[in-house]
């Protein structure tokens, strides 16, 4: 089954993002790569107020990942998020295979947050153009 390059946005309990800013985004990284996926960029967002409360919290840090998986594997990672203590809400959608490259680029031109914790853009030449079924 071909690869499609997904965009996560994940709202971190902001309480436990401050205690630990790598613990909640490798936990949802190890979740992508558990299941087979790849992820290309992660990094944060922003952290803020949320516009109303969840599961009893007013503030949250918005973490966004880009990765590469199989479709079907997508149902499975909403599974794990949900049941992860720590994520409040998230979002997965998939990126036209026409959007990928300009997206890529502009996710990485930004200083991002590794899959391994450097502090540097992820590679995005070689994510660009492969299997996006053009």
């Amino acid at each position: 089954m071909a690869q499609n390059v997904y965009e996560g946005l994940f709202i971190f309990d902001a309480n436990k993002f401050a205690r630990d800013h790598d613990a909640l985004p490798k936990a949802v990284e190890e979740m992508i790569t558990s299941e087979g996926g790849e992820v290309v960029v992660s990094r944060l967002w922003e952290e803020r107020r949320l516009a109303y409360p969840i599961k009893g919290q007013r503030k949250g840090a918005y973490w966004l990942i880009y990765f590469r998986t199989e479709g079907d594997k997508i149902t499975g990672l909403n599974r794990a998020c949900e049941l992860k203590s720590g994520v409040l809400r998230h979002m997965v959608l998939k990126i036209h295979p026409r959007l990928v490259e300009p997206i890529l680029e502009h996710a990485a031109s930004a200083p991002v947050h590794g899959p391994a914790g450097e502090g540097e853009a992820a590679p995005v030449a070689e994510f660009a153009g492969s299997g996006d079924g053009d």
